[in-house]
């Protein structure tokens, strides 16, 4: 074992991960000393804990005081298998949650936990001893790929590509065939409706209902491959953009011309794939949000890009100290980058992890021609640097 000392010691405080909360409206990130919180509009401090050690996930819980930790880098605060819910109250764990094997992510709500492991999920519910509610089987999921909300539990399936749709009230299990490879994102609308998945192969954009499991709208990010860091929804999920290792940042409508649907943009012109699943069900037409397109069998999509792109910092740190402690949990090989949250519906913060942390602020507005376009209006080191 190689026991020697770094040769050049850093003792700037390190970001390790990024995460917003569900609404967007402040992110998390996790420092090998502790945590801060920032609002994301301004990307002002909200709070802030030192720990002495360093933590790989911190997610918050809508806008309360309960925070989930799990440790990691070179000198983590806790062990990579355990969950500790932190009250910012109380300045203290509320409760903890141990596992066999590293975890690699965690979502709360105010009823639940969902705890994920590489080739599992565990459900707990949100209790002072927390109960295991359910445990459901996975493919590989380094990545830590989950979304909770009040009603739904979303996450890879047992095949790669395949997505599972838990709905918590009666425990049906959907089955979503989205892709034919792995599953690199995936991310869930703010009222739970909608649900967009990308694959290891980052070309395309799939975007689902999921009260009926059928397919919605499909988006073309680009035509060669390339990694997906983010993608995330609109306040209204009229709008959704992606980010890439391309250093792009590509927000598309979610609805392609032809005619206007329910949200007051238009569907799909060709025909949306409904999905098989356990439990999939296209529901009454005249309750069901997408209507008689929950209903259309598979067909070809035309392809449609993004409406408006823009660049987003990459930056070119080395695969050094922060890409080193961010694999701990994470399994990445380089800092975290283009993590995506709404500020607005018009103004979208990208912000990335790593020593050279950034906040990055992007406007959707119109140019002379009347075309929309994204533009960058700021940015900021958020760890005191400058802008």
């Amino acid at each position: 074992m190689n026991t020697r000392p770094p040769i050049e010691a850093s003792h700037e405080p390190t970001v390790l991960s990024v995460a917003f909360n569900n609404d967007a409206s402040r992110f998390s990130i996790g420092l090998n000393t502790g945590l801060c919180v920032f609002h994301t509009s301004s990307c002002t401090l909200n709070m802030s804990r030192e720990f002495n050690g360093g933590l790989a996930l911190v997610q918050m819980m809508g806008s309360s005081n309960y925070i989930a930790l799990v440790g990691g880098g070179r000198s983590p605060k806790y062990p990579n298998n355990k969950v500790m819910i932190w009250d910012e109250i109380k300045g203290k764990v509320a409760l903890e949650i141990t596992a066999l094997t590293p975890i690699r992510g965690v979502q709360l709500t105010r009823k639940h936990v969902a705890v994920v492991l590489q080739n599992s999920v565990r459900l707990y519910e949100f209790t002072k001893q927390p109960r295991p509610l359910a445990t459901y089987e996975t493919t590989d999921n380094l990545l830590g790929l989950c979304c909770l909300t009040e009603r739904l539990l979303v996450f890879p399936g047992r095949t790669a590509g395949q997505v599972q749709v838990v709905e918590l009230a009666t425990e049906n299990v959907s089955i979503i065939p989205a892709h034919t490879s792995r599953l690199q994102a995936l991310q869930l609308s703010t009222d739970g409706e909608l649900l967009a998945t990308a694959s290891e192969k980052g070309t395309i954009i799939r975007v689902f209902s999921t009260s009926s499991c059928a397919k919605i709208a499909e988006r073309r990010r680009g035509s060669e491959f390339a990694q997906i860091y983010s993608l995330r929804f609109s306040p209204s999920g009229q709008m959704l953009a992606c980010t890439s290792a391309k250093g792009s940042l590509h927000v598309f409508d979610v609805s392609a011309p032809g005619r206007t649907n329910l949200l007051g943009s238009s569907p799909p012109t060709q025909s949306p794939a409904a999905a098989t699943g356990a439990t999939a069900n296209a529901g009454d037409a005249s309750t069901n949000r997408w209507g008689f397109l929950s209903n259309i069998p598979f067909g070809p999509f035309q392809d449609t890009y993004s409406f408006a792109t823009a660049k987003f910092e990459l930056g070119d740190e080395p695969l050094g100290a922060a890409a080193t402690e961010s694999t701990a949990v994470l399994g990445t090989t380089r800092p975290i980058k283009g993590v995506i949250g709404w500020a607005e519906e018009e103004c979208l913060v990208v912000v990335g992890a790593g020593q050279d942390a950034r906040w990055e602020r992007f406007m959707l507005t119109t140019d002379e021609g009347g075309a929309r376009a994204l533009v960058r209006r700021g940015w900021k080191r958020y760890l005191g640097g400058g802008s």
